[in-house]
């Protein structure tokens, strides 16, 4: 079975959102506008921290307690978030301000060992995405499953998405579809099934120009559930 051409998905989700400027509208820009560049390494560990805590609970309820967060954790500063000692953890863990899960909070520490590992090599974790980003986006959710923590799964993907990082999601409608265009057969996140369906995204982007973030929202729009447009 072949699989389809970037003109065939668009024109599939033009038809369905019923124009192009609604089309585009929810789509958004689909250039890699890179702004993670601008991010600094304490931006990093507060997104990683945040996509962990979202990780199975409620977003809404993450959202009313995030100033507490940037209150017990120094702003997320890696080199004081570094300094603290055991115990110390185990109090803030406690700390009514922020959702009490201690083995969430110890990913705090962790993640903040693993950005600073980045700093000494690559001189910032921006720049060590920059790196691995260039050779594929799964080579970089794989280093943030190896050396991240709790950052495996759609909760890195999501992070790099929320920190300007031109990802795909693997969301259900973008499953969905790849098995419906048997670009996989088997698990969605075995070795195989990744590296075709980065090649896939491969082909779609050379095809069009678009970002990553714009092609994986234009294959949810011409075959998710065809729910109402942007007025």
């Amino acid at each position: 079975m072949k699989t389809e051409s970037f003109d065939a998905i668009y024109h599939r989700a033009l038809e369905r959102k019923g124009s192009d400027k609604m089309l585009m509208t929810l789509i958004g820009p689909t250039k890699d506008q890179k702004s993670y560049l601008n991010k600094t390494d304490s931006q990093f560990l507060e997104e990683f921290t945040k996509k962990v805590f979202q990780s199975g609970f409620v977003w809404r309820v993450v959202e009313q307690k995030w100033d507490g967060f940037r209150e017990v954790f120094f702003d997320f500063d890696i080199e004081k978030v570094l300094l603290m000692p055991p115990d110390m953890v185990e109090r803030k863990a406690q700390d009514e301000r922020i959702i009490r899960n201690y083995k969430k909070v110890q990913t705090i520490q962790e993640n903040a060992l693993m950005i600073n590992s980045a700093k000494q090599t690559h001189g910032g974790f921006a720049q060590l995405v920059e790196a691995l980003a260039n050779e594929n986006v799964i080579t970089l959710w794989q280093y943030l499953k190896k050396h991240g923590a709790r950052l495996g799964g759609n909760t890195g993907p999501y992070a790099l998405r929320a920190l300007g990082v031109d990802t795909f999601l693997l969301t259900r409608d973008i499953e969905g579809y790849m098995r419906a265009q048997q670009v996989i057969d088997g698990g969605l996140t075995s070795k195989k099934s990744l590296q075709a369906i980065q090649a896939y995204y491969d082909r779609l982007q050379a095809e069009s120009g678009w970002s990553y973030q714009a092609l994986n929202r234009l294959i949810a729009y011409s075959f998710g559930d065809n729910v109402v447009g942007i007025q």
